[in-house]
């Protein structure tokens, strides 16, 4: 690792150091973490995936992605807010996802709230949280990054106020980090400012 934190991928490349980690980050750092999500059930997704690894690490998330997707109908607000109790013993025997019965409830009762808004007014909720990027120090080593921003609290507050479930400043900047709503690719790593070849900016 250099002295400004970042370490060679292994394409000889500078990435975050946690990027290296497994090859899913490898994928998943350069492809998806920082690039702009939009899209009500893309961010329901993003939201709800966050809200399980509260108390777990990122890759277990990560590597069960496809079961939660398989599990909650893709993550589509209108048909996750028809579940049922059924629904709910189905998913806490599912052993593709995050068994837990307050973060299912959670996702649950969050789909139903989100049933009622119009079209397209959480992405215009998330989003409205955007600090200016121009204005934001680039991060030169993982400590530089913060945990919470004075918006990432703002943006739980909002939510908690509209009826959202298990969201609090923490998840929710690591909601904004994974959306891009900032960029904390650290200073010189090749997906700074989505400058890696990939995916591009990931809707659904």
């Amino acid at each position: 690792m250099s002295d400004t934190g970042l370490a060679a991928g292994p394409d000889g490349k500078p990435r975050c150091p946690w990027g290296l980690a497994t090859d899913d980050y490898v994928a998943y750092h350069d492809d998806e973490w920082g690039r702009p999500v939009h899209g009500d059930d893309a961010l329901f997704e993003r939201l709800c995936l966050e809200a399980f690894q509260s108390g777990l690490s990122w890759i277990t998330i990560l590597r069960r992605r496809e079961g939660f997707r398989r599990a909650f109908d893709g993550f589509a607000i209108a048909s996750v807010a028809t579940y049922t109790e059924a629904d709910r013993e189905r998913l806490l025997a599912d052993v593709g996802i995050i068994r837990n019965r307050a973060k299912i409830e959670a996702t649950m009762a969050n789909a139903r709230v989100l049933a009622e808004w119009a079209e397209g007014d959480l992405d215009d909720l998330i989003w409205s949280y955007a600090p200016d990027g121009a204005t934001r120090p680039v991060p030169r080593t993982i400590a530089d990054v913060p945990a919470v921003t004075d918006e990432s609290t703002a943006l739980a507050k909002d939510l908690k106020k509209k009826g959202i479930r298990f969201i609090g400043p923490t998840t929710a900047y690591a909601l904004m980090q994974a959306c891009g709503l900032v960029d904390d690719h650290l200073e010189g790593c090749v997906a700074r400012g989505g400058g890696t070849p990939g995916a591009g900016a990931t809707r659904r």
